[in-house]
């Protein structure tokens, strides 16, 4: 039985049927799978974005660090903010992390291109949404591969940090909405891909009268087989995503974003 998980209403609406070949299981060495007093959220990690955010979300779920900590900065269309052991802003035991604002993409084999402009292009890596230099940029640096990061759409999962660049540790958020304004200020570390309606149920507050909470926190690949949630998301390469980002084109027009896309998922059972 398949069952779809994560589609927005225009994706809802605008997506096309697909066959199997279009689908991709997740890797379960870069799945988070996060279990809320809302519901459970699925992260595909991306660590070609950002491999040392990637590395320490695992550590700390690893650790048992995020489980039961409270979701304690939540802005209505903005973030769900966690992540800090105290609950408040105060970061793990480990050494801060180094910015991962942007990464380079020598080619784009792996990537959707959705949009290009004179003055740079935009798709995405996995479910992640990215953007990154034009074409001129990448034939000036071709030997170390063009400019890119992550883009601040719905239900991006991001590295927070206080004023300095360099001090991203524990605190992780999530995006309610688009903020495009965070893009190359904070590391993207991945997206949701099943859970965006719980990451929205989040109580809000700063902080919240009645905070929410992670329960338990977990890379797939720990868990038992049996217990490992079973998600495949549309291949962004594929030609069912392709008709996907047309058709929202077509009805979006001149107002059309990469933020527009949600990258469809399901359950496999």
């Amino acid at each position: 039985m398949i069952r779809t998980l994560a589609l927005t209403a225009a994706a809802a609406l605008l997506a096309l049927p697909a066959i199997a070949a279009d689908w991709r299981p997740l890797d379960p060495q870069n799945t988070l799978v996060i279990d809320t007093s809302k519901g459970r959220i699925v992260v595909e990690m991306r660590p070609d974005f950002a491999p040392r955010s990637v590395e320490r979300v695992k550590l700390l779920a690893r650790e048992g660090v995020y489980d039961g900590l409270l979701f304690h900065r939540v802005i209505e269309n903005f973030v769900d903010q966690t992540g800090n052991p105290d609950n408040r802003g105060g970061g793990s035991s480990h050494p801060d992390l180094a910015p991962e604002f942007t990464f380079r993409l020598k080619g784009l084999d792996h990537a959707k291109v959705a949009v290009r402009s004179s003055d740079g292009i935009a798709g995405f890596i996995g479910a992640t949404p990215f953007a990154a230099g034009s074409d001129l940029e990448a034939e000036r640096d071709k030997d170390i591969g063009r400019r890119a990061w992550g883009a601040y759409c719905p239900g991006v999962v991001g590295m927070g940090r206080n004023a300095a660049e360099d001090s991203g540790n524990s605190e992780i958020f999530f995006m309610r909405a688009a903020a495009r304004r965070l893009d190359r200020a904070y590391s993207v570390w991945g997206r949701t891909v099943v859970g965006f309606d719980v990451v929205k149920a989040v109580a809000v507050g700063v902080p919240p009268a009645n905070p929410d909470r992670m329960i338990k926190v977990r890379v797939a690949a720990d868990m038992p087989p049996a217990e490992q949630p079973r998600i495949e998301v549309m291949d962004e390469r594929g030609a069912a995503f392709a008709a996907l980002v047309e058709r929202v084109r077509k009805a979006k027009g001149a107002d059309f974003s990469i933020c527009d896309i949600e990258v469809p998922a399901r359950e496999v059972r």
